[in-house]
């Protein structure tokens, strides 16, 4: 029988491999949860080294730096209980060393020690690179511990998520989460590094109420927060009892102490985050962290007057403040009056410093100096080129004398297609809009001016991002008269095919008839995704909102001939499945 039990979830934003300062936010989380009369005191997987720590784990010191925390918080858990995540070494005699474990600490040591089951290999995910998984059967490690009087389960993230209906085939064969009711969890607790994707928190809160009804026991989920390199997290941890009632849900994108009693005697409501709310949200705190952790205090980016950089412009005084944020404008002879005052009217709605830094000159110097040697060949990319290459040159310029991080400001529609130059547009530290495409680009632009939730909205009391260059046709301006459109379909089109080809996997067959497109439409871009692989192994990291973005998480080889040739045209004869 579950009991009153005052429970925090402790939804902290660690630093990966900053274990004194990572230790220092759980011993205050600690400490804070004791002052308002806390039982137990949950934090988030691998709290004690960051998620993900990827090859960190290989470094046996950092692995007994993190053994030696575990012990010194424990040591503090006299009159509370704190279950805290981190790895420690496996105890199997072959196999990996490491195991992805939650300690159970009180009365002043670790009583108890949880061993994550099931380890994601998909997207993102590699954790069967590091860790040994656990298994209940084996006898190994007990399943529950007694705290209380009550018979807790801990699991681990992706032990959770073995719902039949999140996916027509199951991953795994066994239900970490099913085997601890067997074996007496009367409560069940998830420790999580769940990163955002747009529309999860959804996925998560449906996902607990079905596991709470199936086994009829209260869950109680604890996320990280914050972002690290290319994901960030969105916290949003929470607790459901039996019955699937919402019994408390802690702060979105922000660190936070959620305490609550565990007999429900305070339901909670999650009033809902619409999702361009939440990649807001995201995209500011992932630029927020990346700069805070990697050391920069300040960014700089070009200002072209388009929308791309207008939106970038935006998030990073959002994530940084005015004070941090540097433009640069560099027209060209291409450049319209248009597109310089556009640049100039961004930096004065957001009070930003804007530098102007013509590049005529020293484009025409870089055709002068290669021009004798293409003779006989018309000019074409590579000219539009030297204008981009030029520009990279001035902002790294700008990034080495202020040390402030280059932010690139390409979005996923072009990235995913090449329309991008290397060394040109696509230098710099982080790629912001990486994974956002473009139609999201301008519904995100007009959510930040318009919505009464848009906090630069509510700062700047107004809109901040000139209209113009949310409603002007989109332009590299690198010839005259161009626009995106002499290259690309509508954005409007290309942006399926990008969804369902990166993101869903499927074939131009599939998207053609999922879309009712051109099938040489289709088959262009698809084959155009695939060629510009180079280009995005090149790329700045970026940040993840998507369910599959560039990226690490995305893995495809550089050398390589798939053409997505439709069925009946392979000499071979018909695919098998096709």
């Amino acid at each position: 029988m579950i009991g009153i039990m005052r429970i925090a979830l402790a939804q902290i934003n660690p630093t990966v491999g900053d274990m004194v300062a990572n230790a220092q936010q759980i011993s205050q989380a600690i400490a804070q949860a004791r002052q308002q009369k806390v039982d137990l005191v949950v934090f988030p997987e691998l709290s004690v080294i960051g998620y993900p720590p990827k090859d960190l784990l290989l470094k046996k010191i950092a692995i007994a730096m993190c053994e030696n925390v575990v012990a010194e918080l424990a040591s503090q858990c006299t009159d509370i209980a704190a279950i805290i995540g981190y790895p420690c070494p496996s105890s199997t005699e072959r196999g990996l060393e490491l195991y992805n474990a939650a300690a159970l600490c009180h009365d002043g040591k670790v009583q108890h020690r949880y061993v994550k089951h099931l380890l994601p290999t998909y997207d993102v995910f590699d954790e069967r690179r590091y860790f040994e998984p656990g298994y209940h059967e084996s006898g190994q490690l007990d399943s529950v511990a007694t705290y209380q009087g009550q018979k807790i389960g801990v699991s681990i993230c992706e032990d959770l998520w073995t719902d039949p209906e999140l996916s027509a085939r199951q991953l795994y064969h066994v239900d970490p989460v099913d085997q601890l009711v067997k074996v007496g969890a009367e409560l069940i607790v998830n420790c999580s590094a769940s990163p955002f994707v747009v529309g999860k928190h959804a996925v998560r809160l449906d996902l607990l109420r079905k596991t709470a009804l199936r086994h009829n026991r209260p869950v109680i989920y604890c996320n990280q927060v914050g972002g690290n390199d290319e994901l960030v997290f969105d916290g949003n941890s929470c607790a459901v009892d039996a019955q699937g009632n919402l019994i408390a849900h802690a702060a979105a994108f922000e660190t936070d102490l959620c305490v609550f009693d565990l007999d429900g005697s305070t339901l909670a409501s999650a009033p809902p985050m619409e999702d361009l709310a939440s990649v807001y949200h995201a995209l500011v705190l992932g630029l927020r962290d990346y700069c805070y952790k990697c050391g920069f205090k300040s960014v700089v980016m070009g200002l072209s007057g388009g929308i791309d950089s207008a939106l970038c412009g935006a998030i990073a005084v959002g994530a940084l403040g005015k004070d941090a944020v540097r433009g640069v404008a560099m027209p060209s002879r291409y450049s319209s009056e248009g597109s310089v005052a556009d640049a100039l009217d961004l930096a004065k709605r957001l009070g930003i410093t804007c530098h102007t830094v013509p590049i005529a000159e020293p484009h025409e110097a870089l055709e002068k100096l290669v021009t004798p040697h293409f003779e006989g060949r018309p000019p074409d990319v590579t000219e539009e080129n030297l204008q981009a290459r030029i520009r990279g040159n001035v902002l790294m310029a700008f990034s080495n004398k202020f040390g402030s991080l280059l932010v690139t400001t390409g979005n996923k529609s072009e990235l995913a297609v090449g329309y991008c130059t290397l060394y040109g547009d696509m230098c710099g530290g982080l790629a912001v809009l990486s994974d956002v495409p473009k139609t999201m680009v301008w519904a995100l632009s007009r959510w930040i001016n318009d919505s009464p939730d848009s906090p630069l909205r509510q700062q700047y009391q107004g809109q901040v991002i000139p209209p113009n260059s949310i409603e002007k046709p989109p332009s590299a301006e690198l010839r005259p008269d161009q626009v995106d459109q002499d290259s690309l379909p509508p954005y409007e089109q290309l942006d399926p095919i990008i969804e369902l080809y990166v993101e869903q996997d499927q074939s131009a067959d599939e998207i053609v008839s999922q879309t009712g497109l051109d099938r040489e439409l289709v088959l262009k871009f698809v084959q155009m995704i695939d060629r510009n692989e180079y280009k995005r192994k090149q790329a700045a990291p970026g940040i993840k909102i998507t369910g599959r973005a560039f990226g690490f998480g995305r893995r495809m080889p550089l050398a390589q001939r798939y053409d997505n040739r439709p069925p009946g045209s392979f000499p071979l004869g018909k695919p098998q499945n096709a």
